[in-house]
């Protein structure tokens, strides 16, 4: 699993975790729908840490407890 999925299924569980849609959550955070869509559906290429702290934000998290699980400290090559 790339960078970009685990990015993507840490959102959808923190979502689930928080009892919030994506729309809810987009709201929550400023960021448009279209945009957490893109990076949940994976057509995101590269969602950037300001997008990621902005979501954090909307969660009422910090980036350190957005990273702070299993799925990222294992570290894989990137496909390109």
């Amino acid at each position: 699993m790339n960078s970009r999925q685990k990015v993507a299924n840490r959102i959808m569980k923190l979502c689930d975790d928080h009892r919030l849609t994506l729309n809810a959550l987009a709201n929550a955070s400023a960021v448009p729908p279209s945009t957490l869509k893109s990076i949940i559906n994976g057509d995101s290429k590269n969602p950037g840490i300001v997008t990621i702290k902005l979501l954090c934000d909307g969660l009422g998290i910090s980036l350190y407890d957005f990273f702070d699980d299993e799925t990222f400290r294992s570290v894989e090559p990137e496909d390109e």
